[in-house]
């Protein structure tokens, strides 16, 4: 089914990634975006793949009545004195629903609409109907005013899209030109298989690592200020079953977690921020490079700071402007342009000097002062022991992230649900950090050679050519602890760990 939607509709495999999970997990899915973009005819063939389903479609307005969406008043009932509608052909008796411009909905309306998207019930009089609705796709060309009864309707739907035209030329072109006038669904789903899937679902494990993520990401968007209400969170965990169950995984692996950045967004401006955070807690359970990096550099700076580094007076570079505080600024700056000369900001006429003269004469102000470039004994020894350790956490991410590449990618095959973009990126960020900790690295060493401490060659680990690599990061998984991290990182490898014994 994917494959036939993708084909045909350009540049929407998220979007029908998303389509297709939701009715299987039973959640509504909003799509903002401007008119044109196929939010309609990609809602009606996902409901024509649905065997005798029936489709509800519906463009609101702010004058739109209860009669249009429910059905009208059965004038049989009203003899009786009963206050009924005939509900057949309307909402309450569709399967997939496509309701557009959803936010402007009446307060007439709003009421059972939130119980129809909520509860899958509707008050037909004193009748309380099941509604068979196996998902409600929402479209809007903008998201609600600040208003409490349209924010419980947003809240309603679970996935969060946001499509453009299409970009890519090409596509463009086969749409134009190749692409058939009509779209013929390739396979079909019985509800009744959208039933037994989700009650399968509902007993699916979840990994470990899973768990600590989930915590951990909640923590994270609270300080970035981004609220998610707890029945979203409740909400997202049995959509995650459902994309496991789906996809034949034995768990709810971490690749799953990447589904997220559909579904936790309010505004739109939050989308980047929370797509970031995701990638990064489920490539490496949230540690970040970036504070790696920043440690490394503020120990060089007192490194720096401790050898007397800093510069008798301000030196400025000639050619260019730039002012310099620390020998070091000048020795880099030197290597990048070997012709610039500088100046020293000193009482009485100031004289340019090229670099060679430039560093005799910093020496012979430095000597002037009484300062060396030397440490005592003890001090010397607290930098190489907090170096030391900074290279050895390093060095224990690192090894874990060469570990697990293959076990994520063979999860993220296995994970039906990812698009092509997310699996790219996905290895791309895990390339980088791998990459960025080789960096990190080099900059220790600097440190050490600053301090005259020879660089320790950290040990390979040892690993058979004919052991299979999964064991081989099991046993690495196994006897790594991060600290940096804080504590979840240790249930974080345990969770690996266990996806190596399912595998």
């Amino acid at each position: 089914m994917k494959s036939a939607f993708m084909a045909y509709f350009k540049e929407r495999e998220t979007e029908i990634n998303g389509s297709l999970l939701a009715v299987l997990s039973g959640e509504n899915l909003l799509f903002l975006g401007p008119p044109g973009t196929a939010k309609t005819q990609l809602a009606k063939n996902i409901c024509q793949s649905i065997e005798n389903g029936n489709f509800f479609n519906y463009l609101l307005t702010s004058f739109s009545t209860p009669e249009e969406l429910f059905g009208p008043l059965s004038l049989k009932a009203l003899e009786e004195d009963e206050f009924r509608r005939k509900i057949d052909g309307c909402l309450p008796t569709a399967h997939i629903a496509l309701l557009d411009e959803i936010f402007k909905a009446s307060s007439a309306i709003l009421n059972s609409l939130l119980t129809i998207l909520n509860e899958h019930k509707y008050h037909n009089g004193r009748e309380l109907v099941d509604v068979p609705l196996l998902s409600v796709f929402g479209a809007s060309n903008e998201l609600p005013d600040e208003n409490e009864s349209l924010e419980a309707l947003y809240d309603r739907f679970l996935f969060r899209y946001r499509l453009s035209y299409i970009q890519d030329d090409e596509n463009f072109r086969d749409l134009l030109f190749r692409s058939p006038d009509e779209f013929e669904p390739a396979a079909s789903l019985r509800v009744s298989a959208i039933y037994e899937l989700r009650a399968r679902a509902k007993d699916m494990p979840v990994d470990p690592d899973v768990e600590v993520i989930i915590t951990e990401l909640r923590k994270s968007l609270q300080l970035q200020e981004i609220e998610i209400s707890d029945r979203r969170w409740k909400k997202v965990i049995q959509v995650l079953k459902v994309a496991a169950c789906s996809s034949g995984c034995p768990t709810v692996d971490r690749t799953m977690v990447l589904l997220l950045q559909h579904m936790l967004w309010n505004l739109p401006e939050e989308r980047e921020t929370i797509r970031k955070i995701v990638f990064e807690f489920v490539i490496s359970g949230g540690i970040s490079t970036e504070k790696l990096r920043q440690e490394a550099e503020d120990l060089q700076a007192a490194v720096s700071i401790a050898l007397k580094n800093e510069l008798p007076v301000k030196i400025i570079c000639d050619s260019c402007g730039e002012e310099f505080r620390l020998r070091q600024e000048i020795e880099t700056h030197h290597i990048s342009h070997p012709n610039h000369s500088y100046t020293l900001k000193m009482e009485g006429p100031s004289r340019i000097y090229p670099y060679d003269n430039l560093v005799k004469e910093i020496d012979s102000l430095q000597e002037a002062a009484g300062k060396t470039n030397t440490l005592p004994q003890a001090q010397k020894e607290v930098f190489e022991t907090e170096l030391k350790a900074l290279s050895d956490r390093v060095e224990r991410v690192k090894h874990r992230l060469e570990a697990e590449r293959e076990l994520l990618k063979n999860l993220m095959d296995a994970n039906i649900w990812l698009s092509t973009l997310d699996r790219n990126e996905s290895l791309l960020l895990h390339d980088t950090r791998s990459t960025e900790l080789s960096e990190l690295n080099d900059l220790i060493s600097k440190s050490r050679l600053m301090l005259g401490i020879h660089s320790k060659q950290a040990q390979p680990e040892p690993q058979s050519e004919l052991q299979p690599a999964k064991e081989a990061g099991k046993r690495e998984m196994e006897k790594i602890s991060v600290p940096d991290s804080g504590s979840g990182v240790n249930s974080f490898m345990k969770g690996i760990g266990s996806r190596f014994k399912f595998r």
